[in-house]
């Protein structure tokens, strides 16, 4: 089904000034910054610390828990935190909670040698992964509900904002971050990740203090919505003791949403969309997970890095994640995921040329440009496909399920994104021709079941 109505360029643009999109550009910020501290950061602290390419990528296996969020999405979507969310907000409760640990972490990393306590230092990646992702479903469900449910061009303009923050809080976060680790080292600090690793806690505590601007819209309606729910599942087993009343409520809070979301698309298109959900972004997510240490192999170093991949790919994402933006009003957001793909498996293929011709700050910029492009239209028409298909009974469940099986896909197989380069003895050509290709079986998927999607307008 599509989704726009034709409209002059000026008039699209303007949804971009409502000021419900500084929120979403705040929020998306808050969601991206985690990403950086166990994705470059750790990688490169591992690196450094003499660790092999195997070793860093499977080390990068704490990003599944983002696959199993769904999991505990629904208690997210009905528990409340003591006293903070009397405070700051049912939502919010669960952000400051989540960052809190994510802080306590990294001091914790501030302390410890990844060379002797390995285990240690990837343990607490896990945790604040888990932190991370829990963040995520309510900070999504916080985007989704800070637009009517009617508003399509809102949620799709929406999306592109919280593309834009969330590539704010990795890219401005990597620079932060690999910066301020190179300063330490030229400072002649041995321990220059660990410092690092409190300066990154400090933007986290200033993230919570934005946060506080972002308001909740009230839950009631979400609320009695779950209630009939509820009052369903307790007719049907025909009984309303203790037992009976936690079975429903169990019941409800799992099953519920899942059950809202096959009964909206019908079994086979459900299975459909899970089924490109899952392979859409495999091949960013293989290029993604080594991209940091391919730069560093082939010459590259920390401020390099910094400049290029994370300065300069911070400008062009938001850029094209605004034009990505606009595109999908335009054009229809399946017409935009179909773009996106095909761009996505073409860029991939710069770095092909990069890692064939040797180090080149030229190809390196051309590369990111367009790598960074390419990603920037893929997440946004994704974000906004997914936000448009969620039950607001169930938001966070929803959002989660769909998001968390996207990635799945990218934790769990780019994990041997690492053993792969091993086992092509370094060909980084090879590698990046490869994930060129783990685009296309998602593109036909799309093709099969794009007239049949149903979604929110």
């Amino acid at each position: 089904m599509e989704i726009y109505k034709k409209q002059s360029l000026s008039d699209s643009f303007k949804v971009y000034f409502d000021k419900r999109m500084i929120k979403i550009l705040l929020l998306g910020a808050i969601s991206g910054f985690p990403w950086v501290i166990i994705g470059s950061s750790l990688s490169l602290w591992l690196k450094e610390d003499g660790l092999s390419r195997s070793t860093i990528g499977w080390a990068g296996l704490i990003f599944a828990v983002y696959a199993f969020n769904y999991l505990w999405a629904p208690i997210i979507d009905r528990v409340k935190i003591p006293l903070l969310t009397d405070k700051v907000g049912h939502r919010r409760g669960w952000i400051v909670t989540m960052q809190t640990l994510i802080i306590l972490c990294l001091v914790f990393w501030s302390l410890i040698d990844p060379s002797t306590n390995l285990a240690l230092v990837i343990s607490i990646g896990l945790i604040i992964a888990i932190a991370s992702a829990t963040q995520d479903i309510t900070v999504d469900a916080l985007r989704i509900e800070q637009i009517g449910e009617s508003e399509g061009k809102s949620m799709q303009a929406g999306a592109a904002m919280a593309v834009v923050g969330w590539w704010t809080g990795y890219k401005l976060g990597g620079v932060i971050s690999l910066n301020t680790a190179e300063f330490f080292q030229n400072s002649g600090f041995d321990n220059y990740w660990q410092i690092t690793f409190l300066v990154l806690g400090m933007v986290i505590i200033a993230c919570n203090i934005g946060l506080m601007f972002v308001g909740e819209n009230s839950s009631i309606n979400r609320s009695e919505s779950q209630k009939i729910t509820d009052k369903m599942i307790e007719n049907k087993i025909g009984s309303s003791n203790i037992f009976a009343k936690i079975v429903v409520w169990l019941t409800g809070t799992v099953i519920g949403p899942v059950i809202s979301f096959f009964k909206k698309n019908g079994f086979n298109i459900a299975i459909a969309i899970l089924g490109f959900v899952f392979l859409f972004k495999i091949g960013e997510a293989f290029l993604g997970r080594m991209s940091v240490i391919f730069y560093k192999e082939i010459g590259f170093t920390k401020s390099d890095i910094a400049l290029y991949s994370k300065g300069l790919g911070w400008i062009t994402t938001v850029i094209f994640t605004l034009l990505g933006g606009l595109f999908a009003i335009r054009s229809g957001v399946i017409t935009a995921m179909f773009v996106s793909g095909i761009l996505m498996a073409s860029t991939n293929l710069l770095f092909s040329l990069l890692a064939w011709s040797g180090k080149s700050e030229l190809l390196f910029a051309i590369a990111v440009i367009f790598d960074d492009m390419a990603a920037a239209f893929a997440t946004v028409a994704f974000v906004a496909f997914i936000s448009m298909l969620v039950d607001r009974t169930y938001t966070a469940t929803q959002y989660a399920l769909l998001a968390s099986i996207g990635t799945a896909g990218r934790t769990t197989l780019a994990a041997s994104s690492g053993a792969l380069v091993d086992w092509l003895n370094g060909d980084w050509g090879i590698f990046f021709i490869i994930t060129a290709i783990m685009v296309i079986p998602s593109l036909i998927f799309l093709y099969m079941i794009k007239d049949k999607i149903k979604l929110n307008d």
